[in-house]
This record gives C-alpha cells, structure tokens and sequence, in this order.
C-alpha cells in the first residue's frame, strides 16, 4: 500500500470515527431504522456462544442484548468512534469489554471468537477484503458470523433529492463482497437481499435521521443555500407516498463460518 493510498484511508476513517462520535448522544432516539435491520440477525443466532464481539458496536445496544442472551459468555464490543465507546460505557458499565480499534485491523489474538456480531457497520470499512480477512483470523474453527451491511441503492432517495450522489457512502455490491468472503477462506451458509423502507413526514426528520445516526460524511467545502434546501424539498415531494417520505436501505444479511 503506498503512503498516498495509507494516508487517504487513515482520513476516511478519521472522518467516520469523528462523525459517530458526535452523534453518539442522540444515536439511539434516532436508531429506529438500524435497530428493525438488526433483528433479523438476532432471530437466526445460535442458541451458545463463549466469546462474542459485536463489531461496530456504537453506543452498545446490541452488545448489552447479546450479554443477556449469553449470561456465561465473554461479551467484547469493537468501535471505530471513541465517543460511542464512551456512551456504552456510561450506560451499560465495564461487565462488557469496550475496545476501540478497526474492523479492518481488529486487536485480537487470532481464534478466539466463537461468535461476530455486527449491524449496519462493515459498510464504513473501505476494505471490505480485509474486514473477511480479520474475520477468519479471529473466528474459532466452526465460529460463525451474522452480520448486515448495506449495498448500492441505499439512501437513493437522498440522492435524488440533493442531486448530489457523490455525497453517500459508496457501498461494495455483492459480487464484491462474495468475493471478498471466499478469498478469505470464509463460506456462506445464508445469505439474503432485502430493501427496507422507512417513512418520514418531511425532509427535515429525514435528514435527522441520517445525520442523527452519523451516517453522513459531509464532503470539504459542502455548502447549501436556501434555494439549494428549497429545490431539494420539491424534489423529495415527487416521491412522497401516504406513509411519508421514504428512505430505501438495500441490505444484505450474512451468515457466514469459519471450516475446521
């Protein structure tokens, strides 16, 4: 990796990590979308598990979840974003194991997690090769892993409304990710495409709850005039349906293990 290339991803992670941490003090009134997407992991989890990591675990809401479903378990929460870490601390105490650290260059020994946990975080990682790659290491032969992330097409609504598309985040499609997962040695045991639509009563609580969650970057010298917010208010009105506004997430849901 050359230093250009090193220091464009030391950045882009800065950015994410400052970004979350900001939003950590509201993340969780604003989390309605993120927490329906995450159920369906937890409904296809295994019923044991004796070391969990719950991998962009944020302000821990998941990770105090799996601490209850296994009492007798090493719960572990990974975040990129200190002021995350900083909240679940405060809100679910130290029983918990709080590490800050990347999913790309996790700080773990290898083969030490039976089970990894992770919502609507890998989407953030500009390697999505080296996330798979840390999974494998850290996975105990027959260690499985149920995550979600997101594909192209999520926020397009957002997209279309600012006429800026450059703005969002720019996911791996599946192919990519499929790839990245069998070079890693990793297998697919399930996997499924969803498109989860949520509705808003304007473009305000929209953008609430994008930015709410610091899941906006916003991008250097970005400035929006009122004519700017007042055209893009009119073109988010041409896809208003009787529930609201809507804002698609394109998901994908993995099961992925480790071969002995």
């Amino acid at each position: 990796m050359s230093d250009l290339t090193l220091s464009s991803e030391t950045n882009w992670q800065a950015r994410v990590a400052h970004a979350f941490s900001r939003a950590a003090p509201r993340y969780d009134a604003l989390a309605t979308a993120q927490r329906q997407i995450g159920q369906r992991l937890w409904d296809a989890l295994p019923p044991v598990a004796r070391h969990v990591l719950d991998i962009g675990c944020g302000t821990g809401y998941w990770t105090q979840r799996l601490a209850k479903r296994y009492p007798c378990a090493q719960i572990t929460g990974l975040d990129l974003a200190p002021g995350m870490l900083e909240q679940a601390r405060k809100r679910y105490g130290d029983s918990i194991e709080w590490q800050h650290g990347d999913a790309a260059a996790q700080p773990f020994d290898e083969c030490f997690f039976d089970l990894v946990f992770s919502n609507l975080a890998v989407q953030w990682c500009s390697e999505i090769g080296a996330v798979m790659d840390e999974l494998y290491r850290i996975l105990t032969p027959s260690g499985q892993a149920h995550m979600t992330t997101l594909l192209p097409g999520t926020l397009r609504e957002i997209a279309f409304a600012w006429q800026r598309p450059e703005a969002l985040l720019q996911t791996p499609d599946r192919a990519s990710v499929a790839r990245a997962i069998g070079e890693s040695g990793l297998t697919i045991t399930r996997q499924t495409t969803t498109v989860e639509r949520f509705y808003y009563p304007d473009l305000k609580a929209v953008m609430a709850s994008i930015k709410g969650v610091g899941a906006q970057i916003a991008r250097p010298q970005a400035s929006l005039s009122r004519n700017d917010i007042a055209a893009a208010q009119a073109r988010f009105e041409q896809l208003r349906q009787p529930e609201g506004l809507p804002v698609s997430y394109h998901c994908l849901t993995l099961q992925l293990e480790k071969s002995l």
